[in-house]
């Protein structure tokens, strides 16, 4: 089965000077939509997927639908795919990466290749997941707005196509 782990685009919680958490659920600004329409653009037309997965943060919400438009696929929501919470410490956040991850394969058989539209903290979880690295690690998989990691769980290897792709942003 092959993943596309994406992030959403540009989000009006990004400009707020305090009380931002991850948790924070704002839209995708003007610019946020674009960038998500070039994304799902590029995605259609380079490695479209049977299904999509979803955080239920509104901005996240907002990029999978666009996705969805543009391949045509279902989109399923999970609050498990959100970023992390305030109650969370690293290690818990983690666990939930694991299982939703778990979860998702599980629950997309049927599938060779899906999409996963998330957040920055979550990507990394769930490549630390993906990768079976330790729980307690100092690594950090950066993901710019609208970020493609493309995670191929290949026979009995699991392999990183590529990671934190934005190319379908030139110009933009």
């Amino acid at each position: 089965m092959q993943i596309l782990l994406i992030r959403h685009g540009e989000s009006e919680d990004d400009f707020l000077d305090e009380g931002y958490a991850g948790s924070t659920d704002l839209p995708l600004t003007e610019k946020g939509v674009m960038q998500v329409q070039k994304m799902a653009k590029r995605v259609l037309d380079d490695f479209p997927p049977q299904f999509i997965w979803s955080s239920t943060l509104m901005r996240a919400r907002q990029a999978a639908e666009i996705l969805s438009q543009s391949t045509q696929c279902s989109v399923e929501y999970s609050d498990n795919l959100t970023e992390m919470q305030d109650a969370e410490d690293d290690a818990t956040f983690r666990k939930r990466a694991q299982e939703v991850l778990s979860y998702i394969k599980i629950n997309s058989g049927d599938f060779s290749r899906i999409a996963i539209v998330t957040h920055g903290g979550m990507i990394t979880k769930l490549i630390e997941s993906f990768m079976e690295l330790p729980e307690a690690n100092d690594i950090w998989f950066h993901t710019d707005y609208t970020g493609i990691h493309f995670l191929d769980y290949y026979r009995d290897k699991r392999i990183i196509k590529f990671a934190n792709s934005t190319s379908h942003l030139r110009g933009l």
